[in-house]
């Protein structure tokens, strides 16, 4: 089983929601499927083709031998924690991390937001279910562990209201990067105990982001 590889990239394609990388270790080319954002940036040159290493997951089946690359091993692990998902395979794996982030799937699975879970396609209600079900023991403790994290949020409540903000910026296209930079200040305004429940309402809080948005990017690009 081939588990990690190094070498330099010789090309690079997209079937439809799908992204692969053919990688030259010692002579020898390994076709792999990656996600969508360590594609685009090869793409775009953001980053070398040049002895790239990547987390593997081998999937060998009777007629052919699937591979899986990950720049982290978190997202590996991850990756392989989902395909133990009874009715999940590899496919939803790679959408659910092509559309959230490891931490924005634990939030969702820990508030069981079965519409943040949706939103990946291919996955239903009773998927979304299963999906809570059996990895919410599993990352119960994920979030209290991660103390770098910026976006933790013990009122369930507005955990969800979060997670339904992203999900909603996301559905108006803003970037991953955009509503990365204004969760802080989503949850900022969230923390004032003075605060009342209608000023905390999902309307009122994605208000203040999209404001947030549209002027900083109105002032980049003056």
């Amino acid at each position: 089983m081939i588990s990690w590889i190094k070498g330099d990239i010789i090309d690079l394609w997209q079937i439809n929601n799908k992204y692969f990388i053919l990688i030259n270790c010692q002579n020898i080319g390994y076709e792999i499927q990656v996600l969508e954002t360590f594609f685009i940036n090869l793409n775009k040159k953001k980053i070398s083709n040049k002895d790239i290493i990547l987390w593997i997951k081998h999937i060998k089946k009777e007629d052919t031998d699937l591979f899986f690359g990950f720049k982290t091993r978190d997202q590996k692990n991850f990756f392989i924690e989902i395909l133990n998902v009874r009715g999940v395979g590899s496919q939803i794996g790679m959408g659910i991390l092509n559309t959230f982030s490891i931490i924005e799937v634990i939030n969702a699975i820990s508030t069981e937001n079965k519409k943040l879970i949706c939103s990946v396609p291919g996955i239903g209600q009773k998927m979304a279910e299963r999906l809570i079900i059996e990895l919410k023991s599993k990352f119960k403790n994920k979030l209290q562990d991660d103390k770098s994290d910026d976006f933790q949020i013990k009122d369930p409540e507005i955990n969800k209201i979060i997670c339904d903000i992203q999900l909603t910026l996301k559905s108006l296209n803003y970037t991953k990067n955009e509503i990365r930079k204004v969760l802080p200040i989503i949850i900022k305004e969230t923390d004032c105990p003075n605060k009342q429940d209608k000023y905390l309402s999902f309307e009122n809080l994605l208000k203040i982001a999209m404001n947030y948005l549209d002027n900083n990017n109105s002032n980049i690009v003056r």
